[in-house]
């Protein structure tokens, strides 16, 4: 507990920052002001900085000793386009933009290790401290690795952590395998021919050939998917008409497409084209068919999801680090894992409690208008940081995780 209570000193310096973001949040790729925070405090601190990777990232390189090994933390920085409902002092300023995704604690915690690691380096190799913006739909670790990342900043492995609210504070969760699901999008115009409502049969109605289109994609779920794979298929939008006498012209679909292998995502975009094509070509309509994908699925890989496992149980014990469910939501610290070894892994943001008393009457729930980071996460966060990074660079480069 040594290392916690080290941390825990400078604690309130750390929340006090992490506030301030909270106040000041700022969107993907606009967070100038939330870098400036980042970048003067790793200078105060001694940590040589680099940045403009991905437009406002941030990345801090504290070295010690002669290896050349090095290992990657990273903290995401975006906020969301939300009008937060918390009236406490540290609530956002800034009109429909908040931290509802606790990205200003991710930031406060990977700050706090790197105040630590800078004043204590026991450690040989260089940790990598990268402060990424745009998490949320902007693809920010994609632009980052884009940016020249791992060929500026070379590591043998990276490692995320996200707030989890409803698991309990002093907990963590870490699994090998599928965490969080594919992201992709699809956009569907179903073309027909519009007229009046009293005289049908002499139009090609879009509404029924799209309500048509929304069920049979259902089937590919149930009948054309293994049952023991996962994926989920939501149509989250329908516009078609302007009044109630006439049948228009056209109907939009939008909607989303999560799964945790590529291999399913290929089949699910093949059957929806052919199911939106075939449906249209039935009823003498036509069809615009557009999906894209954004994230990929986020994916540990084995070795190093066990070595966080084992990293996390010496701070809190084997009892507080669950085995995380795979979730649908999606992340694009996936981009990350798709090109070094690592793992995702989860910190317990509590029920909520921690909340001060002018919170938002809502849950204290990713995304929610609610929400707030809970403060006393932050020293055991950056602990695990800290002993992850030294641990990880302890080990002979031959038996690395």
């Amino acid at each position: 507990m040594k290392l916690i209570d080290s941390i825990v000193t400078q604690a309130a310096g750390i929340a006090a920052i992490r506030r301030d973001l909270h106040a000041h949040p700022e969107l993907a790729y606009e967070e100038v002001r939330t870098a400036d925070v980042v970048a003067a405090r790793l200078t105060e601190w001694g940590i040589p900085i680099h940045r403009g990777l991905g437009t406002t990232g941030v990345v801090g390189i504290v070295k010690n000793g002669s290896s050349e090994r090095a290992v990657g933390l990273r903290a995401d920085m975006d906020a969301l386009p939300i009008n937060e409902l918390n009236t406490f002092d540290h609530a956002s300023k800034n009109a429909g933009k908040m931290h509802a995704c606790g990205h200003d604690g991710h930031t406060a915690m990977l700050l706090a290790a790197a105040q630590h690691l800078a004043k204590n380096r026991h450690f040989d190799g260089t940790v990598y401290l990268i402060f990424q913006p745009a998490e949320e739909g902007g693809g920010g670790a994609k632009r980052m690795i884009d940016d020249g990342l791992f060929e500026k900043f070379p590591m043998e492995a990276v490692f995320g952590m996200h707030n989890w609210p409803g698991m309990a504070a002093g907990q963590f969760a870490v699994s090998p395998g599928p965490v969080m699901a594919s992201g992709n999008k699809f956009y569907i115009t179903v073309r027909g021919k519009g007229g009046h409502a009293a005289l049908p049969h002499t139009t090609v109605d879009p509404v029924p050939v799209a309500c048509e289109m929304v069920q049979a994609f259902q089937t590919i779920l149930t009948r054309k998917m293994k049952p023991l794979d996962s994926a989920v298929i939501s149509v989250t939008t329908v516009h078609a008409g302007d009044t109630n006498n006439v049948i228009p012209n056209d109907c939009e679909l939008t909607g989303t497409v999560r799964t945790f292998s590529v291999e399913v995502l290929d089949m699910i975009e093949a059957r929806m084209r052919k199911i939106a094509e075939h449906i249209c070509a039935a009823h003498d309509a036509e069809c615009d068919f557009e999906f894209v994908r954004y994230y990929p699925p986020t994916i540990n890989t084995a070795p190093e999801a066990d070595f966080a496992r084992r990293v996390m149980a010496g701070v809190v014990g084997e009892a507080n680090v669950l085995r995380q469910e795979p979730a649908m939501t999606s992340e694009d610290f996936a981009f990350m894992l798709q090109a070094k070894p690592g793992a995702y892994a989860f910190i317990g943001n509590g029920d909520g409690s921690h909340r001060p008393h002018l919170h938002g009457e809502g849950p204290c729930m990713l995304h929610n208008p609610s929400y707030d980071f809970n403060d006393e996460l932050i020293p055991l966060g950056a602990s695990v940081w800290v002993k992850l990074a030294e641990e990880f660079l302890a080990q002979p480069a031959a038996a690395q995780p």
